[in-house]
């Protein structure tokens, strides 16, 4: 997979425009954190699980992860990982390129406002 597929797989911008409540640049730097917390939280609290795990059935020694050094293989995966992962992170600015590309496509929204208004 190609980063740009990882763009791509990152998720679909949903139809109609994204409603800000704050500065728009400000949300879109809060949603890049909060999806980065996110991750980040979920990653940690499974790092947590499998070392306490392997701890206590005698399969992994206290520093043995620290020491750990990956094969071709593992760090040819984490990479294509890394993409993704910064894929899913920076899906807000994708989406935000995506609609300024689109930027003369009718959004759902706009045109329920617009039937409200001739109504």
């Amino acid at each position: 997979m190609s980063f740009n597929d990882a763009l791509n797989a990152a998720g679909t911008k949903p139809a109609g425009k994204r409603p800000y409540f704050l500065d728009a640049q400000v949300e879109k730097v809060l949603a890049v954190t909060m999806t980065l917390a996110q991750e980040l939280a979920v990653a940690r609290q499974r790092s947590d699980t499998l070392e306490r795990l392997l701890r206590e059935k005698g399969v992994l020694a206290k520093g043995e992860i620290d020491a750990f050094e990956p094969s071709r293989e593992a760090s040819a995966e984490r990479q294509m990982w890394n993409q993704e992962f910064i894929a899913r992170i920076l899906r807000i600015v994708q989406q935000e390129n995506e609609a300024e590309v689109l930027r003369d496509d009718v959004a759902s929204g706009d045109v329920g406002e617009e039937l409200a208004r001739d109504a």
